[in-house]
């Protein structure tokens, strides 16, 4: 995707595009690697060496505002971030630490006792071993 479609995917959703947005916006579209702020930031401070964290920070909450992204918390320590806004889950490989975005449309979430209750968000985290470290 180049600069011009991020631009205008930014402006759509009440996004002014500045150059760190759009390379933010890039980095999340392309890499796909549910990023930490330190990875964004060690991915782009080369090609943006003024970039600080907070604008990173402040992007990304912009982002999340105009559903262009969401976090995933595994823990209180590490927050993530994902550029995919439907609903899915997420496994993550103990081994070499990558997460997958899993589908699950067909998995019951809550039993029959929680009808009525209002569902916001779903969040289902698996851990394991993924298949390419599994060999």
């Amino acid at each position: 995707m180049n600069s011009k479609s991020i631009a205008n995917i930014l402006t759509s959703h009440g996004i002014k595009p500045s150059f760190p947005r759009i390379q933010i916006y890039d980095y999340l579209y392309t890499k796909k690697n549910h990023p930490t702020v330190d990875n964004i930031y060690n991915g782009l401070v080369s090609k943006i060496p003024t970039l600080s964290k907070t604008t990173i920070y402040n992007t990304l909450n912009l982002f999340i505002e105009n559903n262009l992204a969401c976090t995933i918390n595994w823990d209180e320590s590490e927050k993530r971030y994902d550029m995919t806004i439907k609903d899915h889950s997420h496994f993550r490989c103990e081994i070499c630490g990558r997460i997958y975005d899993v589908p699950y449309n067909d998995i019951v979430l809550l039993p029959e006792e929680y009808e009525g209750f209002i569902i916001k968000e779903k969040h289902i985290f698996l851990k394991g071993i993924c298949n390419n470290c599994n060999r």
